[in-house]
């Protein structure tokens, strides 16, 4: 059933009738009460915020008359047994009423409207359903169509601002606020600056002297045609659209397992950005690329977009909970898609109407049915021929390799039921208890050993698997009369044995020394067969005693694996062991071991000489197998079919199923964009495909608008709107929105490419002026948001390190492919990222290849505010705090850099030029000589305490991560 909703005009209407009380010009008191004209405005101004299905105060809901009445609020035609009036009537004593709790209460003239509503039978049309109203309506300024403004022409502007468009609306506004331009910088300063805005990275020296000494009128324009054709370009420029799509490389939450595939879609940004891709191109890619490129590789990743973000795998078998990760997963995409492209906070609308912008929830679970087919997860990426052609090489040898196990397993059937003939037989050898978790103890006549070895030789959860089995305690037992535990490390005991997991800091955690500290609990954990505990001195032993849980707490829990088979060894050198006891003797802890012992007992050498060159021969087909390339599986998410019927979650909660909705453009945008509405049955990529389409097309003014506020956001460190994900009424205004339509309609003319409006931007007077303080003009503008200078800032978090590397020679400048790591990764069931505290060349490519795991701290970046992309991150935070001076100063890879600095000084200019080392060092990291004095300072620093230390120096200084 179609369903109307409250509109603004109507609204308008009624507060119209609502004035016409306050000047005192009643209705007549016997006429109609037009309940849509002059009650509903009443209900959404004082009570629908409080009293909606996302909110509902007191368990009502006052979008409709259903709970009115079931609450016995209201009786038709009845107003005094109407408790609706006593709770809304002012009290004559206090001049109160009970409700609404914020606000004025109603006028004398608004209750006796209610009153009369009621007693003329409280008519409410059962369509209509009441919704509060948003603070930005439809007229929104971020709403309206693109304008076509003409720059504008004032008589006293410089010729030189005239020149370029956005010099002329730039001026303009500096006019109004009684502002003026500051002077153009430096080319040591524009070469720095653009260098930096377009790559991330330095200049060379070189380049700089070339540029500084390049007299012809365009050489500006040369360096900035020569910084966008750099592929340094794409690898700056996409780590800013990552940061703003919130990719990351583990799925986050509490178990935040690392995706070892998710950089293609990394390497895709990079070369898009470097291809100068139509930006509209991106966002088909991204919502369908699995529709417009199917087969394609390269446009198929772009979908990784969708799946990017962090999503909950722990796999809740309660269908409720269920349910509610997985409208969390989805409304990440939602969030995601709204923010990045139309600079919307859709996801506000989850629960209720958005109370901030005219985004319905309809709207919400309109792009909620959009997405019900995505989920996320890896799919193998490639066309039908290679698929093909994989398979014709696979066919043969797996054909060959089931006929090998088809034949061993026939083999192996014999062997099994001959042994079962023999049953009886075998076990009466059988005599004692099978392994216990809780305790295993063995007895064996009295020897002499300084060591002791266990060695597993089938588990209780696997009889072929022999590691991962778990010890809480050793001991071994002295053959005398006051026995003693001579395993234990406080009497001198030392165990070895390979751990399951081995991290720096968390050695501890599973480690083999926990099998002899005398404690019972904390595990070991197998990461080989082998157990070996060593005496303090030779002792004379006749007892064992181990178990993997003493206190029998974790019996029910199958990952405690423990021994099932296994034999006990002395030595007294380490290198010749005799054997003293062994599970051979004890019952089997199940059927598959009981199996397994008769198969052991009855098999022949002739019949297990065949096995074995059988399972050589398999061995070599799956080496053979291993050898041919497999199809690349990448995180790019899994499509399936999700049909309807899909509703509104009234409050946001999956149980509670509201008004239908299909598949559909957002009503947000319908004055100014043509929308689509799909059946609740359509091809789930076509879903996408249409609303991608929708954010494209030229009449939507948000896309273009958010994506040049956007460029300018990365190039001047503000955006025309300072808030670049939220154009809402949260969001700020534009300081110069004239501008801003401007650059959007080059952006649409220009075929959404990005490099030409960069050119642009860079070219201008606006861009290039020096980012010199003036006190006055800063007393008008403190935050240079009308752009009377160049905004200076520093350097985030990846420049800085690139920065170092590049400066001290060491940059790895290859391109694409898996990322390296700052973190040594550690899982069980759930993920631990230990920071390194050594690093290696592996570790000197751009940050923008680090392998960006969700909750990993990674000391330089993390403390220079890279984001934890739990989160989108549109704008960077700029903190200011001690970790920065000290990670700087005292860190190990900053120290490290120190000295390749100045190895690098030594090659560069020789070891016995102290004054060329400083002028090549400043030449390096400011792209300028030393003066005078900076010189003499340098000088006496690198006398008293050594080339490092003036590179240390070098390295904590402000004007090297500061940009100007």
């Amino acid at each position: 059933m179609r369903c109307f909703f409250f509109s603004l005009a109507s609204i308008l209407v009624g507060s119209a009738c609502v004035l016409l009380f306050a000047s005192g010009k009643t209705p007549k008191t016997d006429s109609k009460v037009d309940f849509e004209k002059e009650i509903a405005p009443l209900i959404v101004e004082h009570c629908i915020r409080c009293h909606n299905p996302g909110n509902e105060k007191g368990e009502l809901s006052l979008d409709s008359i259903q709970a009115l009445k079931e609450k016995a609020y209201l009786s038709p035609g009845k107003p005094g047994e109407s408790y609706l009036l006593d709770v809304i009537r002012v009290s004559s004593k206090s001049g109160k009423a009970e409700m609404p709790k914020e606000g004025k209460p109603l006028s004398d003239a608004e209750f006796s409207l209610f009153s009369r509503w009621i007693k003329q039978g409280a008519e409410w049309p059962a369509q209509l359903k009441l919704q509060e109203k948003s603070k930005a309506d439809l007229s929104w300024w971020s709403l309206q169509p693109l304008a076509q403004y003409e720059p504008p022409a004032l008589k006293n502007m410089p010729k030189i601002w005239q020149q370029n468009a956005i010099d002329r609306f730039v001026y303009a506004r500096l006019q109004e606020k009684n502002l003026v331009p500051s002077p153009r910088a430096t080319k040591r300063e524009l070469i720095r600056r653009a260098t930096y805005n377009l790559t991330g990275l330095p200049p060379t020296p070189e380049e700089v002297a070339a540029f500084e000494s390049d007299t012809a009128p365009n050489a500006y324009e040369k360096l900035i045609d020569r910084l966008l054709d750099s592929p340094r370009y794409g690898e700056h420029w996409g780590r800013h659209w990552l940061d703003v799509v919130r990719f990351g490389e583990s799925n986050g939450f509490e178990r935040n397992v690392i995706i070892d595939n998710a950089w293609p879609f990394r390497d895709y940004v990079i070369q898009s950005f470097n291809d100068d891709k139509p930006f509209d191109q991106m966002v088909l890619e991204h919502l369908a690329g699995d529709v417009i490129g199917k087969g394609d590789s390269k446009v198929e990743v772009g979908t990784t977009f969708l799946v990017c973000g962090p999503y909950d795998n722990v796999g809740n078998q309660d269908p409720v909970q269920a349910a509610q990760i997985r409208a969390n997963t989805i409304d990440d995409m939602i969030r995601t898609t709204g923010e990045a492209f139309l600079g919307l906070t859709v996801g506000c609308s989850r629960c209720h109407n958005h109370k901030f912008d005219p985004v319905k929830q309809q709207d919400y679970y309109a792009l909620y049915a959009t997405f019900s087919g995505v989920f996320h997860g890896s799919r193998v990426l490639a066309t039908k021929a290679d698929q093909q052609e994989r398979a014709e090489k696979i066919k043969p040898l797996n054909a060959r390799k089931a006929e090998l196990q088809k034949k061993k397993s026939q083999l192996q059937s014999t062997i099994h039921a001959r042994a079962e003939k023999k049953a009886a037989e075998y076990e009466k050898l059988w005599v004692r208890e099978s392994v216990k978790r809780t305790g295993v103890e063995d007895t064996f006549s009295p020897i002499s050993a300084k060591f002791v070895r266990l060695t597993s030789e089938g588990l209780d959860t696997n009889p072929a698997a022999k590691t991962g089995y778990r010890i809480d305690e050793f001991e071994v037992w002295t053959a005398e009369e006051t026995s003693r535990n001579v395993a234990l490390a406080k009497q001198g005991g030392t165990a070895k044995g390979a751990n399951s997991r081995v991290a720096g800091d968390f050695s501890g955690a599973y480690d083999v020394n926990l099998t002899i500290d005398g404690k019972i609990g904390a595990c070991w954990i197998a990461g080989s067969p082998d157990l070996v505990i060593e005496f303090k001195q030779p002792e004379t032993i006749n007892r064992v005693v181990f178990s993997s849980d003493r206190s029998g707490a974790a019996m029910s829990n199958y990952k405690a694996t423990f021994l099932a088979d296994y034999k006990l060894e002395v030595s007294t050198d380490g290198k010749v062991w005799q054997e003293v006891a062994s599970s051979k003797d004890r019952k089997p802890v199940n059927a598959n071991h009981r199996r397994k012992r008769f198969y052991v007992s009855e098999v022949t050498p002739g019949e297990q000489k065949q096995i074995s060159e059988w399972d050589t021969e398999i061995r070599q087909i799956g080496r053979e197998l291993a050898a041919i390339p497999a199809l690349p599986a990448w995180w790019v998410g899994n499509h399936r079919q999700v049909n309807g019927p899909f509703h509104v979650f009234v409050g946001g909660n999956p149980q509670r199923k509201g008004e239908h909705v299909v598949p559909a453009s957002m009503s947000t945008l319908s004055k100014v964009t043509k929308g689509y509405q799909l059946d609740e049955k359509s091809p789930h990529g076509e879903r996408r495909l249409a609303l991608a389409r929708w954010l494209v097309a030229k009449e939507n003014p948000l896309t273009p608008r958010v994506l040049a506020n956007r460029l300018w956001h990365y190039h001047f460190g503000t955006g025309i709107v300072s808030t670049p994900s939220d154009f809402g009424y949260m969001g700020t205004r534009p300081t110069h929105p004239e501008l801003l339509d401007w650059l959007a309609v080059r952006l649409q003319e220009n075929g959404w490419r990005l490099k030409a409006i960069h050119k642009l931007i860079m070219l201008s007077q606006t861009y290039q002026q020096t980012s010199t303080f003036r006190a006055e003009a800063a007393r008008i503008d403190s935050d240079t948001r009308y752009l009377w200078r160049f905004p200076p800032r520093r350097l985030s978090g990846e420049e800085i390190r690139d920065t170092l590397l590049s400066v001290s020679g060491k940059l790895n400048l290859k391109m694409g492919g898996p990322g390296f790591r700052l973190y040594q990764y550690l899982q069980d069931n759930v993920a631990t990222y230990v920071p390194l505290e050594k690093f290696g060349p592996e570790t000197y490519r751009r940050a923008v290849y680090h392998q960006n795991a969700r909750a990993a701290r990674l000391d330089l970046l993390t403390d220079f505010d890279c984001p934890d992309n739990a989160f989108a991150a549109p704008r960077r935070n700029s903190t200011t705090t001690p970790l920065q001076a000290l990670t700087l100063m005292n860190h190990q890879f900053t120290l490290d850099l120190s000295r390749f600095l100045a190895d690098r000084l030594q090659r560069d200019v020789g070891t016995e030029h102290m004054d060329r080392q400083i002028d090549r060092a400043f030449r390096l990291l400011y792209a300028r000589p030393p003066v005078p004095q900076e010189q003499l300072a340098a000088r006496k620093l690198i006398s008293a305490n050594g080339l490092n230390a003036f590179c240390r120096a070098m390295i904590n200084s402000n004007e090297l991560i500061y940009l100007d």
